[in-house]
């Protein structure tokens, strides 16, 4: 196998967890917060996040889709939510991995239009080559790779893996 495995699914489930503790300890006196995952994976990762939110709080979660068309983010981005739906709000924005920072800024710039009360990122994994400066606050591990690299992470229904391919 060539690829090298960064995070096995108990490591993943570990790093989950610590995340929602963190955005718990960040929004301590929210009543509600949005957690918007990037359409695939980064919603995944949002359902995963609002999973262990449920059972260590009784804030309110709510789930907001944002499909963003990766290969040209420039294109119109669309939310499950209407943007009154999170106005005035605590909001994540959330996605597997942070790679060039693409993505993350776009879908930064479309909820700036939005008045929010609190917005922070959240990652999986944080690659520390980007092309925008752009961070994240939550992040399960953070890895300086090659520029070539490429970090995959897959979900299935009960299981996930990361790895360097």
């Amino acid at each position: 196998m060539k690829d090298s495995i960064i995070l096995t699914n108990e490591q993943i489930n570990h790093k989950i967890k610590r995340i929602a503790y963190q955005i718990l300890e960040s929004n301590s006196t929210e009543k509600e917060i949005v957690l918007a995952g990037i359409t695939g994976n980064g919603y995944i990762l949002s359902k995963k996040i609002k999973g262990v939110l449920s059972q260590i709080s009784d804030v309110n979660i709510q789930l907001c889709e944002v499909k963003i068309d990766k290969k040209k983010p420039r294109n119109k981005i669309v939310t499950s939510l209407n943007s009154i739906d999170y106005k005035n709000k605590s909001l994540v924005l959330v996605d597997d991995v942070l790679n060039s920072g693409t993505t993350l800024m776009y879908g930064v710039k479309h909820f700036l239009e939005v008045p929010l009360k609190r917005f922070k990122t959240a990652v999986l994994v944080n690659r520390n080559h980007k092309k925008y400066p752009i961070k994240a606050d939550f992040k399960g591990v953070s890895l300086s790779t090659t520029l070539q690299d490429n970090i995959t992470v897959k979900f299935t229904e009960k299981t996930a893996i990361a790895y360097l391919d």
